[in-house]
């Protein structure tokens, strides 16, 4: 397996990933008619969102082959694919379509021994994550936790917070998100982060912003009613309190990411000194301001600030007036900053923050999917190239990436 070899061949790939995902599809779909209900690809943004999650996933993999921590993302990638149902055997079928789509849009880029090196390295990475799934099942981890729906508050007309019991209690640790899925709507999972370490009884909460012509979220904030049964994939990322009781924090969280945020303030105690900006994109959207004020009386060394956009203002200027008053703050290189929040916000929030003076490997954000808000972006190639994706649903070390 030559890493050189793998990453100049992926690079031929990549600039044709439209092509190479379809061809992918047809290929895997017609040798294994059976596989095609692991699948979801029945609305219109699936094409899409797969080409996202399957040419992110081999970015990572192929540009980090030398890394020690490859094979645990890998191993947590395998645990987690055990929610589609997949078995030993679809791995086999998917690395058999895999390389025949590569071959096909390489045209004569492709020879023997980018075959060979791509055989071998799939192999690899076909037994590590078959390790993870297998660790997963021999500990005891349900390829997913159903869980009642026992309450459901709802803001307006686009969010709502789904109080859930998992029959199961959930291996979480406050910060990380889980996975979403609804039965009605088989294979389509989504990330979303609870707001609570779980409860004596097993609650967890669960806070929903509705995405436009978002399937899954539109359901669960709309259709989804007390006594209906969710599923909740393996807690993963990495947006988990990593700071010492005498190091100052800042927690920036925007919209529903105010949910990992609140888990984050839960575990802190009196001694802590904590600042908190709140964002909204109007003031409605403050929605848990009661949650705001019980943590303010039990943490009496925490500031918080919320922002909003002024009155008949567009809610992008929130983001404007979050910059100016982290500006107008000091101490930032004291402070560890933990992010939550939509991922553009995220993204800006986290290049100003070592500009004020947090050291980079001191600011701590997982990284999820654009939402799609703003309509579906296009699928061609250079669109691809000017804009590619990051892997979306691991991130082993829940830090912003360096510059």
């Amino acid at each position: 397996m030559d890493p050189e070899i793998l990453r100049s061949s992926f690079a031929v790939v990549e600039r044709r990933a439209e092509f190479a995902v379809k061809y992918f599809y047809s290929h895997l779909f017609r040798h294994n008619p059976d596989v095609r209900g692991l699948f979801p690809l029945d609305f219109p943004e699936d094409m899409e969102r797969q080409r996202d999650r399957l040419f992110a996933a081999l970015t990572h993999v192929v540009e980090r082959l030398e890394d020690p921590e490859l094979p645990g993302y890998l191993r947590d990638l395998g645990r987690d694919h055990r929610k589609y149902l997949v078995e030993p055997d679809h791995y086999a079928a998917v690395g058999a379509s895999l390389i025949a789509a590569f071959a096909t849009v390489s045209g004569s880029a492709w020879n023997a021994e980018a075959e060979k090196s791509w055989g071998e390295a799939y192999g690899a990475i076909t037994n590590i994550m078959l390790q993870g799934a297998w660790e997963a099942e021999h500990d005891g981890e349900p390829p997913w936790w159903d869980a009642e729906v026992v309450s459901r508050a709802r803001h307006g007309d686009d969010l709502v917070v789904l109080t859930l019991r998992p029959q199961r209690r959930l291996s979480y640790s406050p910060g990380q998100y889980v996975s979403v899925n609804t039965p009605h709507l088989p294979g389509i999972w989504r990330p979303y982060s609870l707001a609570n370490a779980p409860r004596p009884d097993h609650t967890v909460d669960l806070h929903i912003s509705r995405v436009e012509n978002g399937v899954l979220s539109t359901a669960l904030v709309r259709r989804t009613r007390e006594g209906d049964v969710l599923r909740l994939g393996a807690p993963g990322g990495a947006l988990t309190l990593r700071t010492p009781v005498d190091r100052p924090l800042t927690l920036i969280a925007a919209g529903t990411g105010w949910a990992p945020v609140k888990a984050l303030l839960e575990q802190l105690d009196a001694t802590h000194e904590a600042r908190l900006f709140l964002v909204a994109r109007d003031t409605s959207y403050l929605y848990d301001r009661s949650a705001v004020e019980r943590l303010q009386a039990r943490l009496p060394r925490l500031a918080v600030t919320f922002i909003t956009p002024a009155p008949g203002r567009p809610k992008a200027q929130a983001t404007e007036r979050l910059l100016t008053a982290l500006g107008n703050r000091a101490g930032w290189a004291r402070h560890d900053v933990y992010l939550a929040g939509p991922p553009d916000l995220v993204e800006e929030i986290g290049e100003a923050l070592p500009v004020l003076g947090t050291p980079a490997e001191r600011i701590f954000h997982d990284v999820l999917p654009p939402t799609g808000q703003g309509g579906t972006r296009p699928l061609g190639s250079a669109e691809w190239l000017l804009n590619r994706p990051q892997p979306t649903w691991h991130n082993p070390s829940g830090r912003a990436p360096k510059a």
